[in-house]
């Protein structure tokens, strides 16, 4: 009886331990962070991580401090337990692109026998309302899907926000699209894309999973963009543009 009473007491100590732990916070400047997110690209707007937790372990509690959009790379099912909230069984399809308010510290588990993989990006810009296009980003609103095609390249609108706007663009195979870009573009490649991206007199080769940050430009002047599939199959990309208020600041 004894050694249940302490075992109990134990029970009850490491429970009010993992309670009263600290949050760690994500990667920024020169501070590590949580080890499973790995930071990409830090700017004015954002701050990209690829994070990848392997089968059936868990991020360490962190903290989320800003509005963020997650992408799933891979199928995935993980638990998602935020301080002080019930725990929340979520499983994702690959592609799957959600957006979420900040402010939360929590740990993500990963129930698969495969790495849970996605890329999340920090909107370091205050966002405003989300709303609904193609994606239910906001639970129980209306969506207002639009979808264009054009010779062997179709544009799925996902969801805006006051300052961007988040696109998905399949390319058919060895096509091309061209852009007339105005402001700050992040472009994420999608399951086993192959994608040359040329703007400025220079290229860049994206393959799955690879994330690529193409600037605005001051004085609001026209970049042009073009994204050419390299591979026999479709490529996707995911688009986000930048184009409220937060890009008119930093760009004037």
């Amino acid at each position: 009886m004894k050694s249940i009473f302490c075992s109990a007491l134990l029970l009850l100590s490491f429970s009010a331990s993992a309670r009263a732990q600290e949050p760690v916070p994500l990667a920024h400047g020169n501070v590590p962070g949580e080890s499973n997110h790995h930071l990409k690209i830090e700017n004015e707007y954002v701050r990209v991580y690829y994070v990848e937790v392997p089968p059936h372990e868990a991020t360490q509690l962190h903290q989320h401090d800003y509005d963020y959009i997650y992408v799933s790379l891979g199928p995935s099912d993980v638990v998602n337990a935020i301080v002080n909230k019930p725990e929340i069984h979520l499983q994702f399809k690959d592609g799957e692109t959600h957006f979420t308010r900040g402010g939360f510290a929590h740990i993500a588990r990963n129930l698969a026998d495969t790495p849970f993989r996605n890329i999340t990006i920090e909107l370091l810009k205050p966002q405003g309302e989300p709303h609904n296009w193609c994606d239910e980003v906001v639970p129980n609103a209306p969506t207002d899907c639009r979808e264009s095609s054009h010779e062997g390249t179709k544009m799925v609108s996902s969801f805006r926000t006051e300052e961007i706007k988040v696109f998905s663009e399949i390319l058919d195979p060895k096509a091309s699209s061209k852009w007339n870009a105005f402001s700050p573009i992040l472009v994420v490649a999608l399951d086993q894309s192959q994608i040359r991206v040329s703007f400025d007199k220079q290229t860049e080769n994206l393959s799955a999973d690879g994330i690529l940050w193409i600037p605005g430009r001051s004085n609001h002047e026209v970049r042009k963009v073009v994204f050419v599939n390299q591979q026999k199959g479709i490529s996707r990309l995911l688009m986000i543009l930048f184009e409220g208020e937060a890009a008119k600041k930093v760009l004037n």
